[in-house]
C-alpha cells in the first residue's frame, strides 16, 4: 500500500533522471530542451517572479472554477432531474463544448478588456461541462425501481432529489472535478498568453520571446504542480466523503 500510494513520485522521479540522463549524454541544447536542473536553476534565479505570476494565475483559475461549479452543479440537476430538460440541452452543450475555447480570447477580450475577466470567463467556460455532465449522469441514471419504492413511501420529487439523487452523485461529483480543475488551469494560461499582463501564461510568453526556455519550462510545471495539488486535494476529499462508493481494498 505504501508504494501504491507514492506511486506516483517514484514515476516522477523517475522520469526526471532520464530527462536529466538524455539531455547531459546527447549534450542538448538548453535553448531547445533545457535539463531538469537547468529548470530548477532558472525557477531558483527567477522564483519571486515566478511565484508572483503563480499567485495570479492561482486566483483567477479558482474563481473561474468557482463559478463552474456552480453553474455546472445548477444545469446537472436541471438535465439530470427532468428528461425534457437532458433532451433539450445535451445535444446544445455537447455542440458548445467542441468548440475551442481559445477563439473565445478575443471576443472576451473586446467585451471585457485585458485583465482578469477574460482569464476567469476562459477557465469557466473549459471546465463547466465535465461537471455538469457528471451530475446529470449521476442524477439521470437513479434506479427507476428505487425511484418507485420512495415514491410509495410518500417522498416527494424533490425528496428523491436531495436525499437520494445527490449524495448518490458525489462520485460522479468528484470526478469530474479532478478533471475540471485541470481543464480551468488549461484555460487560465491560454488566456493569459494573449490577454493579459500577469500570469504563468503571460510569463511562458515573455521567456519565450527571450529565449530563456529554462524559465518557460519552470513556468510549466508550476502549473503543473499546481494542478496536481488541487487533484490531490479532491482526491482526499472524495476518499473521505465518498468512501462508502468505493470497494474496500
Amino acid at each position: 500500500m505504501t508504494l501504491q500510494r507514492h506511486a506516483h513520485w517514484v514515476l516522477l522521479a523517475l522520469l526526471l533522471a532520464v530527462w536529466q540522463s538524455v539531455c547531459g549524454l546527447f549534450d542538448v541544447s538548453e535553448f531547445l530542451f533545457p535539463s531538469p536542473a537547468r529548470i530548477a536553476q532558472q525557477f531558483w534565479e527567477h522564483h519571486a517572479t515566478i511565484l508572483a505570476h503563480a499567485w495570479r494565475t492561482w486566483w483567477v483559475t479558482m474563481a473561474g472554477f468557482a463559478l463552474s461549479i456552480v453553474v455546472g452543479v445548477l444545469l446537472g440537476c436541471l438535465m439530470g432531474s427532468s428528461r425534457l430538460a437532458y433532451a433539450a440541452m445535451y445535444p446544445l452543450m455537447t455542440a458548445f463544448n467542441a468548440l475551442p475555447k481559445a477563439a473565445f480570447v478575443p471576443i472576451l477580450v473586446v467585451w471585457f478588456g485585458i485583465g482578469v475577466g477574460p482569464a476567469v470567463l476562459t477557465a469557466f467556460l473549459i471546465s463547466f461541462f465535465p461537471i455538469m455532465v457528471n451530475i446529470a449522469t449521476g442524477l439521470a441514471t437513479l434506479e427507476p425501481e428505487l425511484e418507485d419504492v420512495l415514491r410509495v413511501l410518500g417522498a416527494r420529487r424533490t425528496d428523491v432529489l436531495w436525499k437520494v439523487g445527490l449524495p448518490r452523485s458525489m462520485p460522479y461529483f468528484f470526478a469530474a472535478l479532478k478533471v475540471a480543475i485541470t481543464l480551468a488551469f488549461v484555460g487560465t494560461t491560454v488566456s493569459e498568453m494573449t490577454a493579459a499582463n500577469e500570469g504563468i501564461g503571460y510569463l511562458l510568453i515573455s521567456a519565450g520571446s527571450s529565449m530563456q526556455m529554462g524559465l518557460a519550462f519552470a513556468g510549466l510545471l508550476v502549473v503543473g504542480a499546481m494542478a496536481m495539488a488541487m487533484y490531490e486535494l479532491f482526491a482526499v476529499l472524495e476518499r473521505h466523503l465518498t468512501g462508502w462508493a468505493h470497494r474496500a481494498a
